[in-house]
C-alpha cells in the first residue's frame, strides 16, 4: 500500500489506465489488487479525483461489483459514462453493463499481482 493519499491515487490510476477498451473492472478488484480488499470506497474516492490526472484516466472502464454504472454521476453529463463505454463496445442496459461476466478485466490475474 502506498504511504499517502496520493501515492495510493497513483498506484489506482495505473492500474485504471491498463484496462483495455471495451472492458470493465471493478472498484473492489482494484482495491484487492493493491492490498486493500475492503478499501472499494477508496478506489471511488480516486476516480472521483481522476479528471485532473495526468496522463488521462479512463475512469468509466470502473463499476461497482455487479457493472452498475455507480460513478455516473461524476459525469458530465452524467450520461457521458455509458456513452463512453457504448463507444467503446460495450452494452449498458438500465446503467448496468449487460456481458459484464465477460467484460470483466481483473487486475489482480490480468497484471499477475
Amino acid at each position: 500500500m502506498a504511504e499517502n493519499k496520493e501515492d495510493l491515487y497513483e498506484l489506482i490510476y495505473q492500474i485504471v489506465r491498463k484496462i483495455p477498451k471495451g472492458r470493465v473492472t471493478s472498484y473492489g478488484a482494484i482495491a484487492a489488487a493493491i492490498g486493500a480488499k475492503s478499501g472499494a470506497r477508496v478506489v471511488g474516492y480516486a476516480m472521483f479525483s481522476a479528471g485532473s490526472a495526468k496522463p488521462k484516466v479512463p475512469a468509466h472502464r470502473v463499476v461497482n461489483r455487479i457493472g452498475l454504472l455507480t460513478g455516473k454521476h461524476h459525469f458530465n453529463p452524467p450520461s457521458k459514462m455509458q456513452e463512453l463505454l457504448e463507444k467503446e463496445g460495450v452494452t449498458v442496459k438500465d446503467d448496468k453493463v449487460a456481458d459484464f461476466k465477460t467484460r470483466f478485466w481483473d487486475p489482480a490475474v490480468e497484471l499477475s499481482m
